[in-house]
């Protein structure tokens, strides 16, 4: 195994920057809640992968293993989504991410260090670690947050990265009869469903406003941040260890806060500045060309 598809991983976590910003945008002019924008951005990037896929004759799964693979997928996907806006209720965005994003490289390389029946590669340590260093510095810890609620908080966003570093993990492996658009377009497509399967029931998903704006955000969240973001996530998979994508994964974070100072006016401070420097370290680190253990 080599690191010949970092490019690809790259520009995923590049595009994912993107969520953040599109997401708020999109809830704020559809006037939808957090889970509902989840569902919108997975249901919406799912059809145009799936439309992708039917359009290059390639959108039918075939055989068991195909379907399993799709309902996998989906249901992490959902898992994903759902608990990490649940974590952003109740430790807020900044803490959230921090726990979700950062944890998943962490469990990639415990499980396949445990799967490989060895120790943890000294490299990939190294370049967790030092990803992890940089995301505390870059968001920062919670603040005025009671103690059961940051504790609920956590669990719940650590939920949400180890079912990231799950479809990382799962979805290195490819499946015979099914495509990575049709893949990656049947699952969001049904992990789309499941998120908003519940809120309906309920009665407690409001109508969305349709407008020209929100319709734009909603086109442009299933485009950059999930269907293309995906697209290039699966397939640097196929050829770049799972420690290794879920390490590159941390740019999600860094493009969000540099988006964030560009169109909302944020600020870094000097600390936040050094954690941006360090996730930049760790991500060189780990795309560097090199053999790796499979």
């Amino acid at each position: 195994m080599t690191t010949t598809g970092v490019p690809s991983l790259v520009t995923a976590g590049l595009l994912w920057g993107t969520g953040g910003v599109l997401g708020t945008a999109f809830g704020d002019a559809a006037d939808q809640p957090p889970t509902a924008v989840a569902a919108c951005r997975l249901g919406g990037g799912g059809l145009l992968l799936v439309a992708y896929a039917i359009a290059g004759g390639t959108g039918r799964p075939t055989g068991l293993p195909a379907l399993r693979r799709i309902v996998v997928i989906g249901l992490l996907a959902a898992v994903f989504q759902g608990a990490y806006f649940v974590a952003t209720s109740l430790l807020g965005v900044a803490a959230a991410t921090l726990v979700a994003i950062g944890s998943a490289p962490v469990v990639c390389v415990a499980v396949e260090s445990f799967g490989a029946r060895r120790r943890p590669d000294p490299i990939a340590v190294r370049t967790v670690a030092v990803g992890i260093v940089g995301m505390v510095f870059l968001v920062g810890a919670p603040t005025g947050v009671a103690a059961g609620t940051a504790l609920l908080g956590s669990m719940t966003a650590l939920l949400s990265g180890s079912s990231f570093a799950a479809i990382t993990l799962v979805g290195r492996r490819p499946v015979d009869g099914l495509s990575e658009s049709a893949m990656t377009g049947w699952s969001f497509l049904l992990g789309g469903a499941l998120l908003v399967a519940g809120p309906t029931v309920a009665g407690d998903l409001p109508a969305p406003t349709v407008t020209a704006s929100s319709i734009v955000l909603l086109v442009a969240l299933a485009v950059i941040p999930t269907a293309a973001a995906y697209t290039f996530w699966f397939r640097g998979l196929r050829t770049s260890p799972a420690s290794t994508a879920a390490v590159i994964g941390l740019l999600e974070p860094l493009t969000g806060t540099v988006l964030a100072m560009m169109v909302l006016g944020e600020r870094l401070t000097m600390l936040g500045l050094i954690g941006a420097a360090l996730l930049l370290v760790a991500v060189v680190d780990t795309s560097r060309p090199r053999a790796v253990r499979a």
